[in-house]
């Protein structure tokens, strides 16, 4: 029997860490757990019910009300619910990314989930992408990537993301939005953005997805034929 693995991809925001994680699960019948929807949804509700994030009592009242699922849709992919209700567009909007970084800055938002995502790869043989897997969620994860890629590439690529979705983005504020969220996911204290010492580099800004995602299979595939 092939040895099941925890497969952890972090990096920076549009660099192909969702795409390519989905993809890889999919090759290996492995599940796929987007983390960044799990914190869109959770920033989403925080817009819907004008939650102020200083405020710790009404941050804890929120979490409390906050049921986050992932659900198969026709196409085989997966869609996040929030309390029920699909949310895979409303999280992709602009007001949404403005927003996250700080909401997932939050050390109760990131117990909250952190806690969700260890349970959810307990079992194994998963594909999880983020900001922290690697070095918060699964220290201990068996395959480990760290995303990178030139700036205004990643903004084309963040752009061209939202006008499938009908969402109309001017390159400049793209860039700007990134550029915010890089800054916050960087420096922030709880749970920063960075390279786990034992992560392998991919710099995607010259590669494409299917190159991404034979990388990080045959990677995979060689640890899984790996003796015990």
């Amino acid at each position: 029997m092939l040895k099941r693995l925890i497969i952890a991809i972090d990096g920076y925001s549009a660099c192909g860490k969702s795409t390519t994680a989905r993809a890889v699960a999919r090759i290996l019948g492995y599940r796929y757990i987007d983390t960044g929807a799990m914190y869109r949804a959770v920033t989403l509700y925080f817009l819907d019910h004008h939650v102020a994030i200083t405020n710790p009592k009404e941050v804890a009242r929120a979490l409390d009300n906050i049921t986050i699922s992932f659900r198969v849709n026709p196409a085989g992919d997966s869609d996040t619910y929030l309390n029920g209700l699909n949310v895979e567009q409303e999280i992709r909007e602009l007001r949404v990314a403005e927003s996250v970084s700080q909401v997932s800055a939050l050390k109760p938002v990131r117990e909250k989930l952190v806690q969700q995502q260890r349970k959810i790869g307990k079992d194994k043989g998963i594909v999880m992408d983020g900001r922290d897997i690697g070095t918060v969620v699964f220290p201990d994860a068996d395959l480990k990537f760290f995303m990178t890629a030139d700036i205004t590439v990643r903004a084309e690529r963040r752009q061209r993301e939202l006008l499938e979705k009908n969402i109309l983005a001017d390159l400049d504020s793209v860039i700007q939005n990134i550029m915010e969220r890089d800054r916050i996911d960087t420096t922030r204290s709880e749970s920063p953005l960075r390279q786990a010492p034992d992560a392998i580099v991919l710099d995607t800004t010259h590669l494409t997805i299917d190159e991404q995602v034979d990388e990080v299979v045959r990677r995979a595939v060689s640890l899984m034929l790996k003796p015990r």
